[in-house]
């Protein structure tokens, strides 16, 4: 995994995309083209690997044929947050993991931007990761909608749109996640134990879950060792658990791996 790049205030052509299959998209036009009808959507992409943003930018990017415009991209919270608030674009494409704090981070510090009646900035989660818990960490934090990176170029560029007009827009397996954790009254909205962990220890917890040995975990965090083992004694401290295999069931019962 590749450290953090730059961010950059617009984007130029990039290379081969790497989506592929399904979400929830809409009619087409010539050559697989989506039928934007004319319209318009200024977007910020927000991933810490350059190549795929290089290929969501390929993919998506050509506006003349999409409709949408790349205005800018990053590949950390602060990065996000600075090229967020320069550019107001209409709809953000958010990773979920991402260093200095995820996804929900940037969603935290750019809820004035969210909330701007005028100018509303959208933000729709595109992400690897099909983990209940990061589907609704997002979507509390305000985001319109998450999809899979399986998801095609025009199924993206549909469900673009759609955020920008208010719409939500889920992946159809991902709907089911929303729905059980925000339709039914007898479930509690708040996992009491996960909330006292914060961002980055559930990072940590779900790498520990997976499997991952210290040093992958640093390495893939951009933090050091002995920053991971705090993290995880912080994490058996808050959890009261004694190992990490007590840690591993913990999570895999709360479908967090």
């Amino acid at each position: 995994m590749s450290g953090p790049d730059e961010a950059k205030g617009s984007a130029g052509p990039g290379s081969s995309a790497e989506t592929g299959a399904s979400a929830a998209g809409e009619s087409t036009g010539a050559a697989g083209a989506p039928a934007t009808g004319g319209r318009r959507a200024r977007v910020v992409l927000v991933d810490d690997h350059r190549m795929f943003r290089t290929g969501v930018q390929a993919e998506i990017g050509e506006t003349e044929r999409t409709g949408v415009e790349v205005v800018g991209e990053a590949a950390d919270v602060d990065q996000a947050v600075t090229v967020i608030t320069a550019t107001r674009p209409e709809v953000v494409l958010l990773d979920v993991h991402l260093p200095g704090g995820g996804g929900v981070e940037v969603l935290r510090r750019c809820a004035p931007l969210m909330a701007d009646p005028e100018q509303p900035v959208r933000f729709l989660a595109l992400s690897v990761s099909d983990a209940a818990e990061d589907v609704i960490g997002v979507i509390r934090g305000g985001a319109r909608g998450y999809v899979t990176k399986t998801i095609t170029g025009s199924d993206l560029v549909n469900s673009i749109f759609r955020v920008q007009d208010g719409d939500a827009v889920f992946s159809p397996r991902l709907a089911g996640f929303v729905l059980d954790a925000f339709a039914s009254t007898d479930a509690p909205p708040v996992d009491e134990d996960l909330d006292r962990l914060t961002q980055r220890e559930r990072e940590v917890l779900r790498l520990i879950a997976r499997g991952y040995a210290y040093k992958e975990i640093a390495k893939q965090l951009f933090i050091s060792v002995k920053t991971v083992e705090s993290h995880v004694s912080a994490v058996l401290r808050k959890l009261q658990l004694s190992n990490r295999h007590e840690l591993t069931r913990w999570a895999t019962a709360r479908r967090l791996v």
